[in-house]
């Protein structure tokens, strides 16, 4: 049964398109769709159009992601541990506007 809201509501992560699911696998943080490191560069590409203009909203978003991945990849590899550079550059950088 349909309610005039449920055409609002956000679909399933599953109902989506699969260009759509490029999201983590946890705890690896591989993309779900085509296994390279997330934030995959088609990743990188719909959260820029999910942020728009919004570069702060993005960057806050990839850094609670970047908080997780830490946490996960030390568990899975405590020795000798994700290595920050690395992160930074992956979940971060790429965020930051062009220069002029």
């Amino acid at each position: 049964m349909t309610t005039p809201n449920s055409r609002h509501c956000p679909q399933p992560l599953e109902a989506l398109h699969p260009v759509h699911q490029h999201l983590p696998r946890r705890p690896t943080w591989l993309c779900r769709v085509c296994a390279a490191a997330w934030p995959c560069p088609l990743a990188r590409m719909l959260l820029r159009v999910q942020y728009g203009k919004d570069r702060v909203g993005l960057s806050i978003y990839l850094a609670s992601q970047l908080f997780e991945a830490t946490a996960d990849l030390l568990t899975l590899n405590p020795e000798p541990g994700p290595d920050p550079r690395e992160l930074f550059e992956r979940f971060l950088a790429w965020t930051a506007p062009p220069p002029p």
